[in-house]
This record gives C-alpha cells, structure tokens and sequence, in this order.
C-alpha cells in the first residue's frame, strides 16, 4: 500500500498545474454545498424563529371560550413530556381602549409574566418602561404611537360587557410584529380576572424544546388531558410555511446533488486522461512486478489526496463566503440579512461527502489501469 501511495504522489505533483486545478474544482463544489446549505438552513431557521420560535407551539382551547385550571395542572402537563420546556396560562378578553377621543379595539392578555416571559421573551422585548405588573399594562409601539401615549400615561379600558377601568401604562413593548402591536393589552391574569369577574383562563400555551416535534408532543397532550379540550399545534396552523420549508430544502438537496455529479465527473475524466499519460510508466512498473491490484490503488490513491486537498480548501473557501455574506449582506441598521447558520457538523459531511465521491470517481481510471496489458503499452508506446 505504501508504493502506490508514494507512486500516486509523485504522479499528482509532477504536474502541479493540473493537481491544483482539480483541487480547486473539487474545493469550489464544496464551498457552494456548506455556502448553500447553511443559508437555506439559515433562513429557515430566521423564518422559523420569528413566527413560531418566540410563540407557544401548542395551545390547550376549549369550545366554551374559558375554561377551569386546576393549580397543578400546569405541572402536571409540563411532566407528560420531556420536549416541553415551558407551560403557561392565559386569559383573553375582547376590549375598547380610549385616550381623549381615539378608540381602539384590543385584546386584553392576562398573563403570568414568569411563566409568559420562557415562552414570549416579553422582558426582553420592552423598549421603554418596565414590564405589567398590578393595575399596570404594557402595550405595543404601534399602538402607543397611534393614540399618542407613553409610559406613565393613562388610558381607560372598557370590556365588552360595559366594564370600565383606568389602567396606567408600566412600559410599552416591540414584538416585531405590527398587528401584535397594535392590538395586545399585556396585564396580570389576576388583576383581569378581578376586573372582568372572569375567574377561568381561555388557553393554555406551551412551547417545545424541538419545535417540529410539536405535533407529537401535542398528540400526548391529548392523550392525558380531559378529552374535552382541544389541543392545537403550529403545524396545523402553518402549513404553507412548512410546504414552503419543504421546497426550499428540496431545491438544496438538489443544487448540492448536481454539484456533486459535476466534481465526481470532473475528477473522473481528469484522472481518465491520467491513465493514459501515465500508460507507458504503469506498463514500466507493471513489466517490473507490480500487482493489477496496486496499480489500481495508484489512482484511487490520487483521488482520495485530490478529495482531501480539495475538501479542506472547500471548508475554508466556504466558511470565507459565508463570513462575507453576513457582513455584507446586511439591512440598514447593520444586522444581516439573513442569520447564516454555520454547523460544524455539515461542513464536515460536506468535506468528507467529496472525499468519498473523489475515490468513487477515481474507480474508472483504477479499473482501466489494472486492465493495461504492460507489452502492449511499452511496445506501442
């Protein structure tokens, strides 16, 4: 094994030129798999996390609007399984909000702010102020800028059923997204449930460690709970976003497919060629006493060392590219574009996926020499 290692080596770097232009190919095939790879990934994980990450994944509803919880329940759901990370409760109540002579409607949302903070991150999305607490509320930006308020301001709050109460405003928040904004009344659940005279919740909400497998963990949800409350998951209600998902990582699988096709017939015909301009010294060596066998470990040999030259420059090349993406690519206010992901376990897989498609591309060349007939090649060459 050792004479055709050093064989295989002393033939790739006797024309240097041809050796670091099949590299660089191979290298280039790499770098738009892990470029490619990570972005769509990243995407989807960007996409994933603004509509679904910071927002329960599964919700416990009944068909009479509110319904009863036990005070162990809460527990009790979070133990049926391990992929839940955060259980909390939530009351919602249909509401007018008036300052001077601007009328709103809203949605009053009794929460408990820390069991709603692991689930909505609502500490961390207040811009001004400081989060609800007592007979304070947070309300959006949009909201606060469309009835001219800001914290400290007083706004009047009336319920459907003509309830009305002056609530002061704590803080006011950015969930990023406008009709949220716009629309939610933040308030402690017990301050609400006072004012309304509503002593039940109207959900649920829980969030998952592994947002995909929300489905099944709302399938054992259903399982252990009272069969008359109805247990609802993101994937149910996001379906075109998943079809969409789909899509994009199928259009992936096959760019980095073809790409794939194209480095192993590359290396194939390069190394092919090889055969022949190296015929005359395989049948020198074959004339010698070298092995059919070892003959072909020449070539399988040179397109394992191209496969590796060429994945460790591809891994560089393409963690390059996706470093000048994100700092290129950016909006005005300097974050990226796109939230590249960058595993380090996929950029090995691509590394070594070209690794195994240059030894298989290397398999022609290595079968053709093996079949060189050494009186032949010297007499005719």
């Amino acid at each position: 094994m050792r004479l055709p290692f050093k064989i295989a080596n002393r033939f790739l770097w006797s024309n240097k030129g041809q050796t670091l232009l099949i590299a660089l190919g191979i290298a280039i095939g790499v770098a738009v798999q892990i470029f490619i790879g990570s972005l769509i990934t990243g995407l989807q994980d960007s996409l994933i996390n603004k509509t679904v990450g910071n927002s329960p994944q599964i919700k416990i509803t009944s068909d009479d609007k509110y319904f009863d919880l036990d005070s162990t329940s809460l527990d009790e759901i979070k133990s049926i399984d391990t992929n839940i990370t955060s259980v909390s409760y939530a009351l919602d109540i249909p509401a007018l909000i008036s300052k001077d002579s601007k009328n709103n409607s809203v949605l009053l949302r009794g929460l408990d702010l820390d069991r709603a903070d692991k689930i909505y991150n609502i500490k961390s999305r207040i811009i001004d102020g400081k989060p609800f607490w007592g007979d304070r509320v947070n309300i959006g930006k949009d909201l606060a800028k469309e009835l001219n308020v800001a914290v400290g301001d007083k706004i009047n709050i009336r319920t459907s059923d003509g309830k009305l109460k002056e609530f002061l405003i704590e803080g006011i928040y950015d969930f990023k997204v406008a009709n949220l904004n716009k629309s939610w009344i933040l308030i402690n659940i017990s301050t609400l449930q006072e004012f309304t005279k509503q002593n039940k919740i109207s959900s649920i909400e829980i969030k998952t460690k592994d947002i995909f497998l929300a489905d099944k963990v709302a399938d054992n949800i259903k399982n252990a709970i009272d069969k008359n409350l109805k247990v609802i998951n993101w994937k149910e209600e996001n379906e075109e976003l998943l079809s969409g998902l789909k899509g994009q990582s199928t259009s992936s699988i096959m760019i980095q497919v073809f790409v794939l096709i194209a480095v192993v017939l590359g290396i194939a015909s390069v190394l092919a060629i090889t055969v022949l301009q190296k015929s005359k010294q395989i049948g020198i060596l074959k004339a010698m006493g070298i092995k059919d066998r070892q003959a072909s470990y020449i070539f399988l040999f040179q397109g394992l060392i191209l496969g590796i030259l060429g994945g460790i420059l591809g891994s560089a090349l393409g963690l390059g590219l996706l470093y000048s993406f994100s700092k290129f690519a950016v909006n005005p206010d300097g974050t990226p574009v796109v939230e590249v992901s960058i595993k380090y376990s996929f950029i090995a897989f691509s590394a070594f996926v070209a690794i195994l498609s240059a030894g298989a591309a290397s398999l022609i060349p290595a079968i053709k020499s093996s079949k060189l007939n050494p009186i032949e090649v010297i007499k005719n060459g």
